[in-house]
Parts: C-alpha cells; sequence; structure tokens
C-alpha cells in the first residue's frame, strides 16, 4: 500500500515455543534480551519472588533498589508499582522523578538498545502497556498518561514535553494485510502507514484511538472517544469518528 512499510517480526507463538537451545536460555532472552547475564537474569528473579507484588514503602523501596540497575539508565526518585511487569529493561531508559504505578508493563522489545526513552517527571498510571514492538518510544518530560492506556511503537513514536492522555487510550500499532483470500489474515503480515507523533501541550481524551502514520500538532485537543486517522494541525480540536478538526484554539 502507498507510504508503508512491511514490518517483519516473527509469530509470538514460534518464538515462545522454540525448541533450540534451552529453556532458561529462551525465558532469559525473552525477558531480559540474549545479552543479559546470568546475574542480570538472578536480580530479575528475585524482585519477582520478594518485591514484585509487595505493597507499602516496602516494597517500593525493595523494586527500586533491585529493578533500577536492570535499566539502561535511570535518574534519580524512581517510583515502582507492584506487579510491574518488565522486558528487556536493559532497552529501556528512565528519567529522574519518573513514577509507574501498579500492574503496568514496560516492554523494550524493539531491537533497538534505547527502545523506550521516558523523560524527567513522567507519570505512567495504573495498568498500561509502554512498548517499544518493532519501533523506538520517546516520552518526553513531564508527560501524564493515564490508567489502561496501550502505546505499542511499531515504527516509532514520539510525546512531546507535557502531553497528558488520559485513561483507556490506544496509541500506535500496525494493520494487517488483507489481500490472500487462502490465508488467515493473522498469518499475512503487518503493515505500518508510518511513526505517530504527539506535539507538546497536547491533550488527549478518554478513550481515544490514534493510529499510526498520525502527526498531532503542538497544544491539540482530540476528544474523548476520538478515532484519529489524519494528521491534527497545531492547537486544533478534533473530536468524532473518524476525528475532525471542529475549530482551533487560535480563535
Amino acid at each position: 500500500m502507498a507510504g508503508s512499510k512491511d514490518i517483519a517480526k516473527e509469530n509470538l507463538s514460534n518464538e515462545l515455543h522454540r525448541q533450540s537451545g534451552s529453556a532458561i536460555g529462551a525465558y532469559r532472552a525473552k525477558v531480559l534480551g540474549s545479552s543479559a547475564g546470568l546475574l542480570q537474569l538472578l536480580r530479575f528473579e528475585i524482585a519477582a519472588v520478594v518485591c514484585q507484588n509487595l505493597g507499602g514503602g516496602l516494597g517500593y523501596l525493595l523494586r527500586k533498589k533491585i529493578l533500577a540497575p536492570l535499566f539502561k539508565s535511570c535518574g534519580k526518585s524512581l517510583i515502582l508499582g507492584k506487579g510491574i511487569v518488565l522486558r528487556k529493561p536493559g532497552h529501556i531508559e528512565l528519567g529522574s522523578n519518573v513514577a509507574i504505578d501498579d500492574y503496568v508493563m514496560l516492554d523494550g522489545c524493539s531491537e533497538d538498545v534505547s527502545a523506550i526513552q521516558i523523560g524527567d517527571n513522567v507519570i505512567i498510571s495504573k495498568a498500561c502497556v509502554i512498548q517499544a514492538k518493532t519501533g523506538p518510544l520517546e516520552i518526553g518530560d513531564n508527560c501524564d498518561i493515564g490508567a489502561h492506556t496501550i502505546i505499542s511503537s511499531i515504527s516509532k513514536i514520539t510525546l512531546a514535553p507535557s502531553v497528558l492522555i488520559a485513561g483507556n487510550c490506544y496509541i500506535g500499532g500496525a494493520r494487517y494485510h488483507l489481500e490472500d483470500l487462502t490465508k488467515p489474515i493473522m498469518n499475512q503480515g503487518i503493515y505500518s502507514r508510518g511513526p505517530v507523533s504527539i506535539g507538546e501541550g497536547s491533550w488527549v481524551g478518554a478513550s481515544a484511538t490514534i493510529l499510526d502514520g498520525v502527526t498531532i500538532g503542538k497544544g491539540c485537543v482530540i476528544g474523548a472517544g476520538a478515532l484519529v486517522t489524519a494528521d491534527i494541525p497545531d492547537y486544533g480540536v478534533a473530536v468524532g469518528v473518524p476525528a475532525k478538526v471542529i475549530r482551533t484554539r487560535k480563535t
């Protein structure tokens, strides 16, 4: 399709059940990356057993002490909620004063060694999925991401500083090829229309969906429940399915 790019991605079932190598080696590669050593794996397992679901201040303290060294880099005053799920944290960079609430998944599974970059003073609320699936993901300083939001980077996703995202939003993803009627859709491969970019100071309302290949400008408002399939200019206010610009904040 015009302007699109096919994405090479192994079937998850094949990845999980590949027979080559040891089971512990496959597990280590999935959760930490193939380059991770046994000491890193031991630290990861201790956190899972001892403090992953431990409540209270002790839980926060132990998770920070045990898990922070697994990240590629980590600033000061990190807060990690209980039940957090980490995948390849060695591909994830965290700034200072980052707060990650309970049951969040941070998945740096892209082969990019800086798959996820999270700036300073970022809040990621309960049960979000922040995933660099096959492309990098950048979250700028002072962003606030609401509960149960999914951000899944296929080509690339960039949130500029001070982006506010309400709960239950979906950003990114890819599309399946549909052309071959002899194959199930899930076996036809995926493609992306390009990166997603959300400009500085924008606000995305609850349950909005922003698809691949979309650029949202600076200071925009995306209405609750909107489906954004095309670019939104700076300071635009967009609502509906598909989203349409109904006015600009400049007037």
